[in-house]
């Protein structure tokens, strides 16, 4: 049963009231299934399944809701349930749940914990969510180099148990200080007589704590890594970053630049009430306003040639539109070439060089089919002359501007992939519109 089967029979047990077929419904699915039931379900649907749920499961469920679902359910929860729910969480994902909290409630959990419970958590919470010390959790193994891998072995059994996605341990010397890995492969297939510093893997790299979260994915993404140890600035082991962690980092990024693009965030609750819905949105709607207004004004300075011309107002917004969306292609290339590190201030000149060459031989290409196509369809050989200079130009400033927008954005300490659009739209409407009616008073003067 897919995912859609699965919400449909949750919808049907609901409306029939049929308590026992949902109880089993929700024990056949994982924690991360459950959450996007949950996620995908109206919110009095939402409140049914969530109350059908035992403590161990919707604990586990918790952390993979979206902020603002779980932010609903956390809202409802005492201090008893916060603090068992904080038990069943990696030390990464607790410290993101306690940020969300109440300063006061977020004080109890905390002091609840074993000191040193709550100072793996407090050390995590000290850094940026958005950094390798937000995403770390502190449950590295370390070794030492003079350990001979007999001893690690038996240390390990002793354990009986290892940290998920355990796929090396870290060696570190006596100081606390990154040495290199051992991978669990190399361990179990090497003499056990010979020390860790004989097989150990020196040219394993150490993430920096305060690398951007993006850095972190594509390094694991170069690199094939499952695991990484993280360490400070004076080179001290402080915590471990897993594959999964980063997924998640993946998978926020992209739904990032769709949303963003929309001016929606990326926790939004797509069931969220209609109140904090509207107010997200008003202003993303309001900034569109404003730029429609000054691509409106430009419209106006030219009432009288549009008077004259009434074709001109037919052909506008092709004029527009054909600069959009060769913008949009240029700025959407440049944004996933700067978040996969592949455009920088290097390499942005050759980019921006042949995006104008692209955008040449594309818009003489279409200038001209529309200018043949508006002259025969308007008897009217100027008016697709006008046409076929205003489009070119457009395409032209589109490509440029789609090109330096995004870095000059980020110079700005502004996500392109937010702001990038509606600057664009302008500058393509407002470039488009004063070309081609600036052209069509000059020609029809």
């Amino acid at each position: 049963m897919d995912f859609q089967e699965r919400f449909s029979e949750v919808i049907r047990s609901y409306g029939a009231g049929a308590l026992d077929d949902s109880r089993v419904l929700l024990k056949s699915l994982r924690p991360r299934e459950t959450a996007n039931l949950l996620e995908a379900s109206p919110p009095k649907v939402r409140e049914f399944l969530w109350d059908l749920m035992d403590d161990d499961t919707s604990n586990q469920v918790l952390h993979h809701l979206a902020e603002d679902v779980r932010a609903d359910f956390l809202e409802g929860m005492d201090t008893a349930q916060l603090l068992a729910a904080a038990d069943d969480l990696d030390t990464d994902d607790l410290a993101d749940l306690l940020q969300e909290l109440p300063d006061t409630i977020a004080r109890q959990v905390l002091d609840s914990m074993s000191a040193a419970d709550r100072g793996r958590v407090e050390a995590v919470m000290s850094y940026p969510e958005d950094s390798a010390g937000g995403m770390m959790n502190i449950d590295a193994i370390t070794v030492q180099p003079r350990h001979a891998l007999d001893i690690v072995q038996r240390y390990l059994r002793l354990r009986k148990d290892l940290p998920e996605t355990t796929d090396a341990l870290v060696v570190v010397n006596s100081r606390d200080e990154y040495v290199g890995m051992l991978p669990i492969a190399r361990l179990l297939t090497s003499d056990p007589s010979v020390t860790v510093r004989e097989v150990m893997d020196t040219d394993a790299r150490a993430i920096p704590v305060d690398m951007n979260d993006t850095e972190v994915a594509r390094l694991f993404s170069e690199e094939d890594l499952v695991s990484a140890p993280v360490t400070d600035a004076h080179g001290r082991l402080v915590g471990r970053i897993t594959i999964d962690d980063v997924v998640d980092v993946i998978i926020e990024d992209a739904d990032e630049a769709v949303l963003a693009r929309a001016g929606l965030e990326l926790d939004e609750d797509t069931f969220a009430p209609i109140a904090k819905s509207v107010r997200r949105r008003t202003i993303w709607l309001g900034i569109n306003l404003i730029t429609a207004f000054v691509a409106a004004a430009v419209i106006n300075i030219f009432e009288e040639t549009i008077a004259k011309v009434v074709a001109l107002a037919v052909l506008m917004p092709i004029v527009a539109s054909m600069g959009g969306i060769a913008g949009t292609q240029t700025l959407t290339l440049v944004i996933r070439g700067i978040a996969l590190g592949h455009v920088g201030r290097a390499n942005l000149f050759w980019l921006l060089n042949r995006e104008f060459i692209v955008a040449a031989l594309n818009g003489l290409f279409w200038a001209a089919l529309v200018a043949v196509t508006a002259a025969f369809a308007f008897r009217d050989p100027i008016l697709g002359a006008v046409i076929a200079v205003a489009m070119v130009v457009n395409i032209l400033v589109a490509a440029v501007s789609g090109t330096l927008l995004p870095s000059a954005l980020n110079r700005l300490s502004i996500d392109p992939a937010i702001a990038g659009g509606v600057i664009l739209t302008t500058i393509t409407d407002v470039t488009g519109f004063f070309v081609f009616l600036g052209l069509a008073t000059w020609a029809y003067a």
